[in-house]
């Protein structure tokens, strides 16, 4: 599905603005584009094959031409492209290929918690080393985030990457704090369950919520296009 993204409006300086006057002529989108543009925020369910079509027909203009321009369009921020989905059930998400990313988290969370009380000598040391540095420094926050912001749009990749660190940083002395008033004590079995039940619940979290979101999607996507049939 192809939807015009919303662009963030960013204060500048003076020696900014100067140094930007060329990038602002690239910003600066043609006929073509703005009626692209126009189209997509009127019709934000359809595939790229429905949009060339279309405005091939409506505006009498190549059809590489048009995919070009949308290439462009993509390429500078303007427009979000998206795999059209087809799960429509939270289920369906959960295992579909879409929600792969939760299957490998999970076994990545087993996997380090098996590595970590069976493995004491090189050269799977190494491999704990990483597997617990991930575990502890990364997985708590990024899960959080996912359940915060389960909307891909919502943060770019880099402010992800940034804040799951920053809470992962927060939410293991955290954990740490509340087992030291427990009767097992901050131990290493006792952390590593616990930072264990918290990511997977976090994560599960997580993937509800997407799935809730892209479900929904389908869901008015699918209205859409039954009103334009009728």
């Amino acid at each position: 599905m192809v939807r015009a993204k919303k662009r963030k409006v960013k204060t500048r300086s003076i020696k900014e603005e100067k140094k930007g006057v060329e990038e602002e002529k690239d910003e600066e989108l043609d006929l073509i584009e703005k009626n692209i543009l126009d189209y997509v925020n009127r019709n934000p369910c359809l595939t790229i094959n429905d949009v060339v079509n279309d405005l091939s027909k409506r505006m009498g203009i190549p059809k590489d031409l048009l995919a070009w321009k949308l290439f462009k369009l993509w390429k500078r921020g303007f427009l979000d492209i998206e795999y059209e989905y087809s799960p429509q059930t939270i289920i369906g998400y959960i295992f579909s290929v879409e929600g792969l990313w939760y299957w490998i988290l999970i076994i990545m969370v087993i996997l380090t918690d098996i590595i970590v009380f069976s493995t004491y000598q090189p050269p799977l040391i190494y491999v704990r080393y990483v597997l617990g540095s991930i575990f502890i420094l990364f997985l708590p926050g990024y899960s959080l985030i996912e359940a915060l912001y389960p909307r891909p749009e919502e943060l770019s990749p880099l402010e992800r990457l940034a804040l799951s660190i920053g809470l992962s940083l927060a939410l293991v002395p955290l954990v740490g704090l509340i087992l030291n008033y427990t009767p097992w004590g901050i131990r290493l079995t006792p952390i590593v369950f616990s930072l264990s039940i918290l990511t997977i619940t976090l994560l599960t979290v997580a993937i509800v919520r997407k799935a809730k979101y892209y479900v929904s999607v389908r869901k008015l996507c699918g209205e859409v296009v039954e009103i334009v049939k009728a």
